[in-house]
């Protein structure tokens, strides 16, 4: 089975064995039941489609599927918006996933220039697979490593014993980045620097193979984040993400914080401590390389 018809199939079981035919709004098949959700049976029925479609759908033996069909499977499955986009770029023929972005990324000049201008709170500039393009003084203050420019955030997030001790709610952030990694190897099937980080991961971290096989996916998004600094203690960020419209695969991350709260006051005690060490902005290219 092509592994992008294999990615299809396990996505589209993962999201079926989540789903109860109760929740689905339908009368449960007799017989005896083998899986935790949906049969086979019973999906093709809410989606309108032939069972031996489905299955030859679930196997990778269907080579075209309308957007018709695609449409009735997100609406039988009950996919979000973000899930929605992920069953279309796997069911997407192969030779519509293979123009990307290329190995080498530069940061877009815009929104480097942002990075420069936040200079009071924490903000950092990723490309594709996470790897960072820029960071700001403050954002090496808070999270205690230079993330310098041509390194992974991943490896930093999953590899670094320090981003566990730092970051609070670290399950929760880790578990969404895996699921925002899902996302872009959907999109960009053939990065093999993609589908080789993700292997590193997995193979070194139950957590992330865990995560990766539920097979939840989302774009980057807006998140809370609350981080452990040895100095000033307990420090509350909202995340926020800005795309550039030029520059779709580069994300500015900034790390917001609410007007006169504790962290609000302690953040330029942290840039006073680090402006003179490093510069407000470091900007570069990314190589994938940890």
């Amino acid at each position: 089975m092509p592994h992008d018809r294999a990615a299809l199939g396990a996505f589209l079981r993962s999201r079926r064995d989540r789903l109860t035919p109760s929740q689905a709004g339908i009368e449960a098949f007799p017989g005896a039941r083998r899986v935790p959700g949906l049969r086979r049976e019973e999906l093709a029925f809410l989606a309108g489609v032939s069972p031996d479609y489905y299955s030859r759908l679930e196997q990778g033996r269907q080579a075209n599927i309308s957007d018709q069909v695609l449409d009735a499977l997100a609406r039988a499955l009950r996919l979000d918006a973000v899930e929605c986009a992920h069953l279309r770029d796997l069911a997407a023929p192969t030779a519509r996933r293979h123009a990307h972005a290329p190995a080498v990324q530069r940061p877009d000049a815009g929104l480097l220039r942002l990075v420069g201008t936040l200079d009071h709170v924490p903000a950092l500039l990723l490309g594709q697979r996470g790897d960072v393009l820029a960071r700001n003084a403050l954002l090496r203050a808070v999270l205690g490593r230079p993330l310098e420019p041509g390194t992974s955030f991943m490896r930093f997030l999953f590899q670094d014993p320090v981003a566990r001790e730092r970051i609070i709610n670290w399950a929760d952030f880790a578990s969404a980045a895996i699921a925002t990694l899902r996302r872009e190897s959907g999109r960009r099937p053939h990065d093999l620097a993609l589908l080789a980080l993700v292997d590193e991961l997995r193979a070194a971290d139950d957590d992330v193979a865990r995560w990766w096989h539920d097979h939840t996916v989302r774009d980057y998004a807006s998140v809370a984040k609350r981080i452990h600094h040895p100095t000033v203690g307990t420090l509350s960020f909202d995340i926020e993400i800005v795309v550039s419209p030029h520059e779709r695969d580069q994300r500015l991350v900034v790390y917001t914080v609410e007007p006169d709260s504790q962290t609000a006051r302690l953040l330029p005690i942290l840039a006073d401590w680090d402006v003179d060490a490093f510069p407000s902005v470091e900007p570069g290219t990314s190589n994938s390389q940890p």
